[in-house]
């Protein structure tokens, strides 16, 4: 799949690595493998800045799977699950 296809498709940030860029074109909680009920994860991410639009940038991955990764959202920087951030779609 050529970068430019793949720039126009929603994936989840989950999946991204390191260097990614993008925006942030929805919350998506209810088809996220997360243990926390869908509607609070929502609420949390929203809390925190992960809001439709906002500039999103993976800056670091764990060492071990990847897992947690940090981004920054606008100008922000947290650290969130791989699980937790399937629930963001990104272009």
């Amino acid at each position: 799949m050529s970068d430019r296809h793949r720039a126009q498709q929603r994936v989840p940030l989950g999946v991204e690595r390191k260097g990614f860029r993008g925006h942030i074109d929805a919350i998506a909680a209810y088809d996220a493998p997360s243990g926390i009920p869908p509607a609070e994860l929502e609420r949390r991410l929203l809390e925190l800045g992960f809001v439709e639009g906002a500039k999103i940038e993976i800056l670091h991955e764990g060492l071990v799977g990847r897992d947690p990764i940090a981004v920054r959202v606008n100008h922000a920087t947290i650290a969130l699950r791989r699980r937790e951030a399937m629930a963001i779609l990104v272009s």
